[in-house]
C-alpha cells in the first residue's frame, strides 16, 4: 500500500519560513521523480518544484530562489524549504510520486 504522508505546513507571516516535507512508503522511492504542488482557493493545482531520481530541481517561476526542493533517499523522503514567503503562497501543499501517487496535502497559509 503506497503513502504520502506531508507535515511541516502551518501559518506563518509574510517573509517566513517553513519545511515540508512528505515521508513516502509502500514504493521504492529512490527511482521516483517527486514533486511538490500546491492548490489556493479557487484557483487550479499548479506545479511547484521538482527533482529527479538523480537529484536535478525545477521550479515554477513563482518559488524560484525562494524555494528548494531535496530527497533523502535513506529516509524515503522529500523537502521543500520555502523562504521569503508571501500571502500568494498561501495554497495546500501536495507531494506527487511518479504519474499517480498522491499525499493528502498540508495547509500552508501566509498571512499577518
Amino acid at each position: 500500500q503506497v503513502q504520502l504522508v506531508e507535515s511541516g505546513g502551518g501559518l506563518v507571516q509574510p517573509g517566513g519560513s517553513l519545511r515540508l516535507s512528505c515521508a513516502a512508503s509502500g514504493i521504492a522511492f529512490r527511482v521516483y521523480r517527486m514533486e511538490w504542488y500546491r492548490q489556493a482557493p479557487g484557483k487550479q493545482r499548479e506545479l511547484v518544484a521538482t527533482i529527479t531520481p538523480g537529484g536535478s530541481t525545477n521550479y515554477a517561476d513563482p518559488v524560484k530562489g525562494r524555494f528548494t526542493i531535496s530527497r533523502d533517499n535513506a529516509k524515503n523522503t522529500v523537502y521543500l524549504q520555502m523562504n521569503s514567503l508571501k500571502p500568494e503562497d498561501t495554497a495546500i501543499y501536495y507531494c506527487k510520486a511518479g504519474r499517480e501517487y498522491w499525499g493528502q496535502g498540508t495547509q500552508v497559509t501566509v498571512s499577518s
